[in-house]
Formats: C-alpha cells, structure tokens, sequence
C-alpha cells in the first residue's frame, strides 16, 4: 500500500513540475477573473486582425480551462486590432505566479514572451468574485517571408497577364485571387507562412461599397436609356458645337469635368459614355477620340470635392476634412490640369478631329433630329426624379451617417418598381458583370499584396526616404502615390497611406498645414489616369465600350493617359511647393 502512495506522489509531482507551476500557484476554475487586453499594431499603427495570442503562467503557454470549448476566436483580434482574454484564477495564482503573453501573425515577426507586470486589481464585484485587468499594447514588424514573395509573384502575374493583353482583364484578376485563397487554404493549413489571404479577409478586403454603387447606377442609367434621352443629348451637344468637333470634345470634357466633382467620377462617366458613343457612331469615328479625354477629365474634375473620388472620402474623413477644405485647396490645381488636358486633347487627337469635320451642318442636325428624339417621356420624368433624389442623397450622405451605395441601389430599385422595367432582362444587358468581377477580384489581388506587406513596404520606404524634410515629403507622397494608384487600385493603396500621412504630419516640421493630405489626394487620383486599372471610371468606361464591340488595349491607353498623367503630376508638385 505504501509503494502505491509513493507512486502516486511521484508522479503528481512530476506532472508538476513538467507543468512549471505549484499546487498554490496554479490558475484553477474560478469564478475569479484575470482579464488580459489590449490592442495589436503594426509598426505605423494600423491594427492587425486574426493575430494569435497566447498568455502564458509560470513561463508555460497556458490555456484557460473555462468547462467549455475553446475558440481560436478568443484568443484572436479583432477587425480593430483589439483583443481581450478572460482567465478564470484563484488568488493564489495572481500573488504567485508570473503572467506573460506572445502574438503571432503570418507576414509578421513573431513577438517576444511579454512580462504582464501593470496587473490592475479591481476589487470584488457584486458577487464577491475578484477581477484583476492587464493593458497591453503590442506592436508587430512585418517580415518578407514566404507569404509576401508569393503574393508578390501573383501581383506581378496578374498584372503582366493585363498588360500584355494575355488573358482579358476579369479573367487574370479572378485566377490571381483564387490561387490567392487556394494556397492559403492548402499549403496554409499545414504552414502559416504560406497564409496569404484567407476567405473572411478576403470578403472583408473588397470594398463592397463601390461594387453596389457601380451596380446601382448601371441599373438607373439602363432604366433611363429606354426614354431615348442620350440618344437626344447626344443630339443637342452636335447641335451646341455647331459641326466644330473640337469645340464639342472640349464641352463634353467641361462637362464631365463639373459633373464628376458633384455627383462622382463613375456615375458621370455611366451617364456620358452612352451620349459619347452615339456621338461617335454619328461622326464616323472611334468612340475612344471623345471617351479618353472624358476619362482623364472625370478623373482630375472628381478631384476636386470630397464627394468626388473614394480617395477623397477617405481622406476627409479619417483627416476629419470638409467639403469646402477639399474646394480650396484642390479647386485651383484641377483648373489649371483642366487647362492643360483641352490643349493636350488638341495636340493628340487634332487630326482625327478635322477628319471629322462636317460639311453640311445644318442637313446632319435635321437627320439626328429626326432620329435621335426622346420617345418615352414617362420614363424620362421617372427616371430623372429618381435620379434627382438619388444625387441629393449623395450629397448629404455624410449628414446621415450613409454610404453611396445605400443610396444607389435604393433609387435602382425605385427606378425598376416605378417604370415597370423587367428586372431580369435590364439585369442581364445593362449591368456590366464583368467590370464588376473585375473589381472583385481585383481587392481581393491587392489585398493579399497588403495583408503580405507589400504596400507597407512601400509606405516604410517613404518614411525613410523623406528624413524629416518637408519639400521630400511632398514630392514623395505625390510621385510615389501617383505611381503605385496607376499600378494598384488607388483605394486600399489611400486605406494604407493615412496613418502613414497622418504620423509625417506631427513630426515634419511645416506639416501641420495638412499640406501632405492634399498631395496624397492629387497623387491618388490623377495618378489613377495612368492605365487603364488605375480607376474606377477606367475600368467602367472601356468595359461598356468593349460590350459595345469598340475595345481599347491596355497599351494604348498608356500611350493616351500617360503622358498627361505625368504633366498634371509636374503640375501639382510646383502648385504644393509654391502654395505652402
């Protein structure tokens, strides 16, 4: 009997011992609470979500055993960054034992075991349990690990596959994404440096808000096209221009210019590429003479307000800017690109304008007046009060807390209810699945590319290079911002520059004008001009004219775009230097 019971304390003392902890320090099930929380960061500030947490007692990981089962989840962050843990304990275990916590996240260096050493007693509750709390914030490096040269390569695949017009654009974009998610949930099951990219992240890196806009306005537009109404406008700008084709391109690019700062640059660019093109098909001519400048112009007019570019909405409201701070600021640089844009048009497609050119002016306008007329007034009154209201909301969207789509989806199915459209055949021909695909799969690419790094990298690199001087800071921001928003979409490259933006701001002497934000704004969206991905209204544009059979290369739209991407970049780096 005694060799039993010294077999017995043998092996509980070598259970505890293995388990680095004593009978009187041990956590047990407790009513007793030990809260560890806090947040996780990266190096510039940004939260990290899904990063592991483990605390750890006496030197061990520890897992806390609460009688129910364990979720990776309670252990994880959250979309913010934050975390909390609720440990139950005996008291003995707070007086005695030592508390430690480590974060691990693939794409980042894994943390050093954290002494918790600031435990906050907070008293007995209602029930007399005791609560201790411990806040911690951890800040992770990222690392170039297997993850980012792997969604670097995809990148540069996908981006290749475009370019060199091997694969059409929706289908390159969507075979990146999948090889994306499919490695992460393959080869990243049994190796966490193989996560790239996982399903929930995927979901959460596309910015649904501009998919459902641009599905909204297609719908509203489509319904508006049954009243025959840009067939008429198409009429009555001929009739404006009176045969000068110039005259014309340059009105229409004013008025895309206007439109596109009060409603936004890929609702505008819906409404007028209908117009455009009956307008080429009238003068004989590729639609792309007229489309190219209303693209470059919707760009550099959308610039001009907050309302105009998603760039711009993110950067006032994470700057906390107004309306009118983005009118002042960005209004006078827009004029002058404006200025530039109509007498580069000029020197580009002047030649193809005089070809154009119509001799009997007054027998044309009789023809298109004949055939080009409104023919469905009820539809038109419909359509343009929905319309309306719709451009209302989006003005005052930020009064009511909203998002554009919200509005445009609500005046697309007002729009259908009202003029008794059929839903299924407006859907399957007026939408432009593909752009939209395209966008889809196009987050979910550049998200695994920010997820991996990737832009952070480019934003460290920026950091280090400006060196606390101003003048650099301004030039880098711009050029850098105007490079990678032609590459990438300039929205999650915008999401991942503010903190960047924001931290220059307090440690840059002279920044505190907010001189930086304007620069990240004129760099994001006229930089999105320089092919045919780097904007919203590129892709939507030359998708619709491509459904229309007029297609356009991603090769000679760099050749069209680039060159006054570049001067309105030398514009606005000589208008930030002198103005501030």
């Amino acid at each position: 009997m005694n060799r039993v019971v010294i077999l017995i304390s043998t092996f509980c003392a070598v259970v505890l011992l293995a388990s680095g902890s004593t009978w009187a320090a041990s956590p047990s099930q407790s009513s007793n609470l030990f809260v560890i929380e806090g947040k996780v960061l990266d190096a510039t500030g940004h939260p990290v979500e899904d990063a592991k947490l483990m605390p750890y007692f006496n030197g061990k990981p520890f897992i806390p055993n609460t009688g129910k089962a364990h979720s990776d989840k309670e252990f994880s962050t959250a979309k913010n960054g934050l975390f909390q843990i609720e440990i139950p304990v005996n008291k003995d275990a707070m007086d005695k034992g030592t508390w430690a916590v480590k974060v691990t996240r693939p794409s980042f260096r894994p943390s050093e075991l954290l002494s918790l050493k600031k435990i906050h007693d907070e008293g007995l509750d209602d029930k007399g349990n005791q609560r201790w709390v411990s806040n911690t914030t951890v800040t992770l490096e990222r690392t170039k690990g297997t993850a980012f040269w792997i969604a670097l390569a995809v990148f540069i695949a996908v981006y290749v596959l475009i370019a060199f017009e091997i694969l059409h654009r929706t289908l390159a974009a969507t075979l990146g994404a999948a090889t994306i998610l499919l490695i992460t949930h393959t080869l990243g099951t049994f190796d966490d440096g193989f996560k790239l990219l996982t399903w929930e992240q995927a979901l959460n890196t596309v910015d649904w808000n501009v998919v459902f806009l641009l599905m909204g306005m297609m719908i509203i537009v489509g319904v508006l096209k049954l009243s025959g109404v840009f067939q008429w406008l198409a009429y009555k700008s001929f009739q404006v221009a009176k045969g000068k084709i110039y005259l014309l391109s340059a009105a229409l690019c004013i008025v895309t210019a206007v439109t596109s700062a009060f409603l936004d640059n890929v609702t505008t660019m819906l409404l007028l590429t209908p117009v455009t093109m009956e307008i080429a098909l009238v003068l004989g001519v590729s639609p792309f003479v007229f489309l190219m400048p209303e693209i470059l112009a919707s760009n550099f007019g959308g610039t001009a307000t907050l309302i105009g570019d998603p760039p711009n909405i993110m950067i006032g409201s994470y700057a906390g800017l107004t309306f009118n701070d983005f009118v002042l600021n960005l209004t006078p640089v827009v004029v002058i690109v404006l200025i530039a844009q109509l007498i580069y048009n000029k020197l580009v497609y002047g030649k193809v304008y005089e070809k154009a050119k119509v001799d009997d002016v007054p027998k044309l306008l009789t023809f298109l007046k004949e055939k080009y007329r409104i023919n469905d007034y009820r539809i038109l009154k419909i359509g343009g009060a929905v319309l309306l209201g719709v451009i209302a909301l989006f003005i005052l969207h930020g009064k009511f807390h909203m998002e554009v789509s919200v509005a445009a989806l609500f005046g697309a199915a007002l729009i259908i209810l009202l003029t008794g459209t059929d839903i299924v055949e407006l859907l399957e021909k007026e939408v432009e699945w593909p752009s939209l695909v395209f966008f889809i799969m196009l987050f979910i690419v550049v998200g695994g590319a920010e997820q991996t790094g990737i832009l952070q990298a480019i934003a460290d690199w920026i950091l280090g290079v400006c060196q606390g001087n101003l003048v650099v800071a301004i030039l880098i921001i711009l050029w850098v911002s105007g490079i990678a928003s032609a590459i990438v979409d300039n929205i999650p490259y915008t999401a991942t520059m503010l903190p960047i933006v924001a931290f220059l701001n307090t440690t840059i002497p002279g920044a505190e004008s907010g001189v930086l934000w304007w620069a990240l704004a004129l760099g994001a969206c006229f930089g999105g001009n320089g092919t045919i991905i780097g904007a919203s209204a590129n892709v939507v544009t030359t998708g619709i004219a491509e459904k229309a059979g007029h297609k356009i290369s991603f090769g000679s739209f760099c050749l069209q775009a680039a060159p006054i991407t570049l001067i309105s970049l030398v514009i606005s780096s000589v208008f930030l230097l002198i103005r501030y």
